[in-house]
């Protein structure tokens, strides 16, 4: 036993932090409920099972949690931190399995409550006896769960864990929902006492909670648009909806998005290393800063889709693109030795066609030899493929060093004021004048479509519609061109922008569509007169 790695009840020592403070997502202050054990006992499972709902992947295959991941849970009336880890095993430290069960050994030094699960079907087991000695030794309640207890076997592998000197276990099948009830009103009873507020304190102004007032000042605070008086060069941002700041950091295998979170947070956070495809799931974590807190949300690797064949792989995809639908930015991080290639670009388009804000992040930039011509190579492959979200940022920075790093958080709270600009219907209608003037619409069927006025319908991404006769058939390229008159002249860079069409209705044919145009009667070129005897 030389050679494996033993959990000891001391923390290991604190690294060195960034000028953010990490908190754990969701709340501040609940207590902490870890769920920890040996792989493929079914702590995903009864993670699950505690939340409510499917949120960690579940398979068959051991050794699928590597993360640590966290939810909140309402037990008995007790809202609770739940955290799910990943396996623990004996390994040598430097080993993947090694590093997981530092992970999940970090995650127990900081709980209230530890379920300490086994497989009530396969019995006790000798990794079993060494992490339950250890857990004696902390100074953390632990109660036993017998998982899979289901049936004979799993009852005589209940009455066996006693031998575990951790109490008495408590029999449930995470799988079929048994003996949840029991479990929870176990947890409730060894949670600490609820702490009494002191004084009544507003929600909005308690301290870390998101205020009432905008993160910055803006152009025109107050004002939901643009008055009419108001130039037309510059699009107001509204104020953001209570709550932090929703990131996604998504990107190739191997990029280095897991080492970035590391970095921004000052902690070995996530399990890193030289092997691709570590994260698995979709991890969240909240980042505090001087302008308010950040939710960000490591994601699994994205392959190209013809290289998934791995069902498993299937559900990280999956839950990557569930985590870029909930964020408001995007963070695609590239590998800035490789540059950008089209797995990238296809990344990019998916960003763009969900409506998110996004910038480029090129990590291990300490690498690349010839700066100015990298640079410039990826200017000019976003330029010509990338145009539908022209001027979008780039960062680069180096995750590994820290370099750069802090450059990623402003620039996506710059990307989030963008993508929530909104321009007044008067000024927008000005600068919509100006563009027909200086290029009118071209002719479809030999006649001109009549373009009448614009306004902006929402944001979050910039959303306008256009209205006017037969716009349905308005071309792809004056659409393009009112596109980027929109992005230049009101200052909406690397945001999706939405132009939309509506045609007003025929009051003489309610049934007509607009811009439908009545089809010859062909039947009375086909019929003679009749002669008259």
């Amino acid at each position: 036993m030389a050679d494996t790695q033993k959990p000891s009840g001391k923390r290991p020592p604190t690294p060195q932090r960034s000028p953010f403070s990490s908190v754990a997502l969701p709340g501040r202050g609940l207590p902490t409920v870890v769920v920890a054990g040996r792989p493929n006992v079914g702590k995903s499972t009864l993670f699950n099972r505690l939340v409510g709902r499917r949120q960690a992947i579940v398979s068959d295959q051991p050794g699928v949690t590597r993360d640590r991941k966290e939810s909140e849970a309402m037990l008995r009336g007790r809202r609770v931190r739940l955290v799910d880890t990943a396996g623990l095993e004996e390994s040598k430290p430097e080993t993947l399995a090694g590093r997981m069960t530092a992970s999940s050994t970090q995650g127990v030094d900081g709980a209230d409550v530890v379920l300490f699960c086994i497989d009530a079907r396969s019995g006790i087991t000798p990794a079993d006896e060494h992490f339950a000695q250890w857990l004696r030794k902390q100074d953390v309640p632990v109660i036993l769960v017998a998982n899979k207890a289901e049936g004979k076997v799993g009852t005589e592998g209940a009455y066996d864990a006693f031998r575990l000197g951790l109490g008495t276990p408590v029999a449930v099948s995470a799988e079929h929902g048994e003996g949840l009830a029991h479990l929870m009103g176990e947890i409730a009873e060894h949670l600490p006492p609820e702490a009494k507020p002191s004084g009544a304190v507003d929600a909005g102004s308690a301290e870390g909670a998101p205020s009432d007032e905008p993160h910055q000042p803006l152009a025109g605070e107050g004002a939901a648009h643009l008055e009419d008086s108001e130039a037309p060069t510059e699009a107001v941002i509204e104020e953001r909806p209570p709550g932090p700041l929703r990131l996604a950091i998504v990107g190739r295998p191997n990029a280095g998005k897991s080492t970035l979170l590391n970095a921004l947070l000052g902690e070995e956070r996530m399990i890193t290393g030289p092997e691709a495809g570590l994260t698995r799931d979709a991890i969240s974590v909240t980042l505090d800063d001087p302008e308010g807190p950040v939710v960000i949300v490591d994601t699994a690797g994205m392959r190209k889709r013809a290289r998934v064949h791995d069902g498993l792989e299937r559900m990280s995809v999956s839950a990557s693109i569930e985590a870029m639908k909930m964020a408001e930015v995007v963070v695609l991080v590239l590998d800035a030795t490789r540059g950008l290639d089209e797995q990238d670009l296809q990344l990019a388009r998916l960003v763009e066609r969900e409506g998110r804000a996004c910038i480029i992040a090129l990590n291990k930039w300490d690498a690349v030899e010839d700066r100015t011509l990298a640079r410039k190579r990826i200017d000019m492959r976003l330029e010509t493929s990338l145009a539908q979200m022209k001027g979008i940022p780039v960062v680069t920075f180096s995750a590994l060093t820290g370099a750069g790093v802090g450059k990623i958080i402003p620039a996506a709270r710059r990307a989030a004021m963008v993508w929530n600009a909104r321009v007044g219907t008067g000024a927008l209608n000005r600068w919509f004048e100006e563009m027909l003037e200086h290029h009118q619409p071209p002719l479809v069927d030999g006649r001109r479509l009549k373009l009448r006025y614009m306004t902006q319908v929402k944001s979050r991404p910039p959303t306008f519609v256009l209205f006017g006769t037969r716009v349905d058939q308005l071309p792809d390229s004056y659409r393009r061109y009112l596109v980027n008159g929109l992005r230049e002249t009101f200052n909406l860079p690397g945001v999706p922008i939405r132009l939309q069409t509506r045609a007003p209705k025929n009051p003489f044919n309610p049934d007509k569509k607009p811009g439908e145009r009545k089809a010859p009667d062909r039947r009375k070129e086909h019929e003679r007169p009749t002669r008259s005897h």
